[in-house]
């Protein structure tokens, strides 16, 4: 009597290797878009946080304490939060979020995240339209 064996063969594995890179040809630019995103939520989260200490002080501070200088707060920065000096035009400070020279997000389109004493929202750095609609798009929700 003659056992039977169960295996792949090589096309078989073959087509569900083609099958796996498909996959993941779609898939990956969709994720790292995804984490671009979430890093960019997380740095105007730093902005707010940032900016309700700074409302909160009796004068503007000459720096931020540890924790609120970088976003995320714990953890290897992915943006660096700074104070900008007072002006005419910020109603008394302006905030930073600047992306680390050496970090995932320095070539990022959306480039530094800004905002002010009066609450408005920019970007430094933006590649593209200067009509406003890339800024918009960076802050979109938020």
């Amino acid at each position: 009597m003659r056992t039977a064996r169960h295996a792949f063969t090589l096309l078989e594995l073959a087509m569900a290797l083609a099958a796996v890179a498909i996959v993941a040809a779609f898939a990956l630019p969709s994720w790292s878009a995804r984490i671009a995103r979430s890093q960019r939520i997380e740095a105007i989260a730093a902005l707010y946080r940032a900016a309700q200490f700074v409302d909160t002080q009796t004068q503007v501070p000459a720096a931020l304490p540890a924790g609120l200088d970088q976003a995320p707060q714990t953890g290897a920065p992915v943006y660096r939060v700074r104070l900008l000096p007072a002006d005419e035009s910020n109603g008394g400070y302006g905030l930073e979020a600047l992306p680390v020279a050496t970090g995932p997000m320095r070539d990022d389109a959306c480039g530094a995240f800004t905002l002010d004493a009066t609450g408005a929202r920019g970007n430094r750095n933006v590649t593209g339209d200067p009509s406003g609609r890339e800024t918009e798009n960076c802050w979109r929700g938020r």
